[in-house]
């Protein structure tokens, strides 16, 4: 199974809470459970939101997915999703502020001062600042990185440093309420984290029971030293110029910051 076969697979397993975003909102309600929102952009990786929002849909706690309206976004597997309410309106006391990646949209977030004015606005009111992947670089254009303990998607985790994080190669790095995971697949165990900081240990162990979270890939090749040279090196040709589209923006970002 390639990436865009296990995103559609992942993405059919959570169709009902994207596709029916702002029913599933309504029918997770309790009072005393935790509130999570999720940022949603055009062209973001889909796993990159559903691996975690299928983890915090199961606290029963209230899911906002937020945009600037609720015009559908594009995903990279072309499945669209509603945000289910606005940065006008979304909540700003929420417990977990969440960013999902997509390297195409992070470089685009990067340079969105509408995008970027929100986030900050979030983390003045949440609990936990968040992202996946990439996710994690619109974190640090919003200024949110400086002197922070950070990882995000292995092939820009040099960018990292351009907004004065420190980078680590970790699946979950937590930094006082800066809590970031790697690429995609990490998102289950960023989402199970979360779980556990909010609910406990025992929450999330039997949270990652229920979805039966045992990971045995098939092949050893999930990161550069594991999947060698060739392999490696082929897809940083295949994706240098997004990267160095990314970089450019983040340095962009950086100056702003500055001024």
């Amino acid at each position: 199974m390639n990436r865009r076969e296990f995103n559609l697979f992942m993405a059919a397993t959570g169709a009902g809470l994207l596709l029916n975003g702002a029913a599933a909102a309504h029918a997770q309600s309790p009072a005393d459970g935790p509130v999570f929102a999720m940022l949603i952009h055009p062209k973001m990786i889909l796993l990159d939101l559903i691996g975690p929002m299928t983890v915090f849909n199961m606290t029963r706690g209230k899911v906002h997915l937020v945009w600037k309206d609720q015009t559908p976004v594009t995903t990279d597997v072309g499945i669209p999703v509603a945000a289910t309410t606005t940065f006008k309106d979304c909540p700003r006391d929420v417990d977990v502020f969440f960013i999902p990646g997509g390297l195409a949209g992070s470089t685009d977030l990067m340079e969105d001062a509408e995008t970027l004015s929100f986030v900050r606005e979030m983390v003045a009111g949440a609990k936990y600042v968040t992202a996946v992947c990439t996710g994690a670089l619109v974190l640090g254009a919003a200024g949110l990185l400086q002197g922070k303990r950070a990882t995000t998607l292995w092939n820009v985790r040099d960018i990292l440093p351009t907004f004065g994080a420190i980078p680590l190669h970790e699946r979950v790095v937590e930094d006082g309420n800066i809590i970031t995971g790697g690429g995609s697949t990490a998102g289950l165990d960023f989402g199970l984290s979360i779980v556990a900081r909010l609910r406990g240990d025992e929450a999330a162990k039997r949270i990652q029971l229920i979805i039966e979270y045992d990971p045995h890939p098939p092949f050893d090749a999930g990161s550069p030293e594991k999947a060698g040279p060739e392999i490696t090196n082929s897809f940083l040709k295949a994706r240098r110029s997004v990267m160095d589209e990314a970089k450019a923006a983040a340095l962009r970002a950086a100056e702003r910051l500055k001024s």
